[in-house]
């Protein structure tokens, strides 16, 4: 698993698709909830051994708006396993997941914005916890923290 972090609009997405060559590949899917695309639950459908989820905190949001903060974590939690799973059925398979980090600045006054900024950084955190390499581009650069 690879987790790309950074600020929003800051070329994550471009730094992947040179990282990965995606222009050059054919074994790709690439899913953006920018584009208002589902939360796969389940990456087996896809025949791909690539996988790229653009739009992490979006997909988080949704499942913090109708979940309380419990609730919230086993979901995530369910999702990840599900992911890592089918990542470690075969070495050719990579999963890169990217997520703006959302969780600097100033507190959100309203509540619901306060769960979505604390379900993103734990969300990213278990991400972290099961990616073998994780980037985070600032302006276009890449720096490797794991």
């Amino acid at each position: 698993m690879h987790f790309i972090t950074g600020g929003a609009f800051n070329g994550k997405a471009k730094w992947v698709r040179s990282f990965y060559k995606i222009k050059e590949r054919d074994d790709v899917i690439w899913i953006s909830a920018y584009k208002h695309q589902a939360l796969p639950m389940m990456l087996h459908d896809f025949g791909k051994d690539l996988v790229v989820l653009e739009g992490a905190e979006q997909w988080v949001r949704e499942i913090s708006v109708r979940s309380d903060l419990k609730g919230f974590r086993e979901e995530w939690k369910n999702v990840l396993r599900n992911w890592h799973l089918w990542e470690t059925e075969s070495p050719e398979r990579t999963l890169v997941i990217i997520g703006a980090d959302i969780t600097k600045g100033i507190v959100p006054v309203k509540k619901e914005h306060r769960n979505w900024r604390d379900c993103t950084g734990w969300a990213f955190q278990d991400i972290v916890g099961l990616a073998d390499r994780v980037d985070l581009i600032w302006y276009g650069i890449g720096q490797r923290l794991k």
